[in-house]
């Protein structure tokens, strides 16, 4: 007798799966929400939920954030109660965020700065210490610098590519070891796992309440382009805004991390708002995370073109971009930054500084570059954000990083005349056309 194959309910084993196809399936079929009807989930535009009696109320009150609460009986589903607390459209977006980022668990909140805030929300507290690489994003840098000391938090600065001084930096009080890698906006990279090494060796003498944890913003990769938990980081918290998204429509954050930290986030989330909308999360989870892949592999190809183009132009002093041969950490890029499939992913952004014999000049020359961009290019727009499908420059010392002193800025790494290039999907000959014309401007 012939024997058939058993036929089994789709998508119960996603381990099958490439994870380009999880960026655009997900779990598929999940308790979050039943949309076994719908080729797309429907958007969710309630902020409160019906309860059909009080006991079903009290219920979803005792099992919100008790999901690692062993003495709590979970129902078959969520019981929603208030936007605040959770939302279908959210959780599916968390669920398939926790897959792409190869983490326990992911939740997303209203911007990626208030995931940056929930992470040192859950973990730092009155005393404990900071350590972080000397350059961040200008609003972590000001987060970090200017209102984590008021909670009597303090910020140790470092640079995370010397090894010895990181050790070095860490005290009994240290919780948190946060950096970038790419770094926003010079595009260097930190060796992930060398810090988690460090994090490690430091927590062998430390008792379980006194662990130091380690995060990576991940917005400039993506987890398309490099996966920090892979290489053993405890959280990655990412701007859902960027890259994930793609089309510049819709802000959020997430942070991506251990299953304990589930439930904690979500308190966090409740009690300090942040609250990503459904109306945002809908786009990213049906258009964003899907198209991740596709895009990020044309934007890539692209970035190589144009910052080949730009290393090779006499009027340019330096060009920043890890798929480059000149690229003076080429050999950590190859190693860290690669898709789901361990291909190279140098990703889509890169960093460049005119010639000038000082600063100044320097900066002149940007200004003149980006306006004339602004005024008369077709394919770049002079706006901040990043990983958008147009492409966007920005000028990071007056604009994103404007927060950090000029004087800081030179000691940190960031050059007066630095240029910030996010690649999108324009026709790579349309944006060479439109750079070598700008370029003219500096003769």
């Amino acid at each position: 007798m012939k024997k058939t194959r058993k036929s089994k309910k789709p998508g119960t084993n996603t381990q099958e799966y490439s994870a380009e196809t999880k960026l655009i399936w997900g779990k598929s079929f999940t308790p979050k929400w039943d949309y076994s009807h719908h080729v797309v989930p429907p958007l969710s535009s309630s902020s409160t939920f019906r309860m059909t009696s009080t006991k079903r109320g009290a219920q979803g009150f005792v099992e919100f954030a008790h999901h690692v609460d062993d003495l709590v009986v979970q129902s078959k589903a969520p019981i929603y109660i208030y936007d605040r607390l959770g939302e279908p459209n959210k959780d599916l977006l968390e669920e398939n965020l926790a897959v792409a980022e190869q983490a326990d668990c992911a939740v997303t909140f209203a911007t990626g700065m208030a995931a940056v805030s929930a992470l040192c929300g859950i973990l730092l507290g009155s005393g404990s210490e900071v350590v972080a690489h000397k350059m961040l994003y200008g609003c972590t840098f000001s987060l970090f610098k200017n209102w984590l000391p008021r909670y009597r938090v303090k910020v140790a600065w470092v640079d995370f590519n010397d090894a010895k001084a990181l050790e070095r930096a860490i005290s009994p009080n240290t919780r948190l070891l946060y950096f970038e890698t790419p770094v926003n906006p010079t595009m260097e990279l930190i060796d992930i796992k060398r810090v988690v090494e460090v994090a490690r060796k430091s927590n062998l003498h430390r008792s379980r309440a006194h662990q130091i944890f380690t995060a990576v913003d991940n917005t400039f990769a993506t987890p398309f382009c490099q996966r920090p938990r892979e290489l053993g980081i405890d959280f990655v918290v990412e701007s859902l805004t960027k890259g994930l998204c793609g089309f510049g429509t819709d802000m959020g954050g997430v942070v991506a991390g251990p299953a304990w930290s589930y439930d904690q986030l979500l308190m966090y989330r409740k009690d300090f708002g942040g609250v990503l909308s459904a109306k945002s999360a809908w786009p990213i989870l049906v258009y964003g995370l899907p198209s991740l892949a596709v895009r990020f592999r044309q934007q890539m190809n692209t970035a190589q073109r144009v910052a080949e183009m730009l290393e090779r132009d006499k009027r340019i002093e330096v060009v920043n971009y890890p798929g480059l041969d000149s690229f003076n950490q080429r050999t950590l890029a190859r190693e860290q930054m690669k898709d789901f499939e361990g291909g190279f992913a140098p990703g889509t952004l890169l960093y460049f500084v005119p010639k000038g014999k000082t600063a100044a000049e320097r900066h002149r020359k940007a200004d003149r570059l980006v306006n004339y961009i602004a005024a008369n290019s077709y394919t770049m727009t002079l706006a901040v954000s990043l990983g958008n499908i147009r492409t966007l420059i920005e000028h990071p010392a007056s604009m994103t990083h404007s927060s950090i002193p000029p004087e800081e800025q030179l000691k940190r790494g960031i050059d007066p005349g630095g240029i910030r290039l996010s690649i999108g999907l324009e026709r790579a000959e349309d944006i060479l056309l439109d750079l070598r014309t700008a370029l003219e401007q500096l003769d």
